[in-house]
């Protein structure tokens, strides 16, 4: 379980989404700086929330759409979905979950809640 999931990760390069946080957040405190309305930590989390499974889910769309292309290429061939650590139906599934989350996340920026 646990492996399967450091995998997911890896896949998704979920390092990279880590180190581009401080630019969504830096681009959320910009705005809210020049809004009227005072930030809220439901929108902080908003914004972590979309923006890691939004980054996610392109992530897991593109090792999809690429795994045949990726299989050809020795460079890339030990990418997981060719490499078999991974199968496309748990890659499918774990895009979808992160687009249900991301469009689930866009609900804490609701102005009626």
């Amino acid at each position: 379980m646990f492996r399967r999931v450091r995998l997911m990760l890896e896949m998704v390069r979920f390092s990279h989404t880590v180190f581009a946080l401080p630019f969504a957040l830096l681009a959320a405190v910009m705005a809210w700086r020049e809004g009227a309305v005072a930030w809220r930590w439901r929108d902080l989390l908003g914004v972590v929330l979309c923006m890691v499974l939004a980054r996610s889910t392109a992530m897991a769309f593109n090792r999809l759409t690429d795994r045949e292309l990726d299989a050809a290429n020795p460079r890339t061939r030990s990418r997981h979905l060719p490499a078999g650590l991974l199968s496309v139906a748990g890659v499918t599934a774990f895009a979808a979950v992160c687009a249900a989350g991301f469009v689930a996340s866009t609900l804490l920026f609701l102005p009626n809640r």
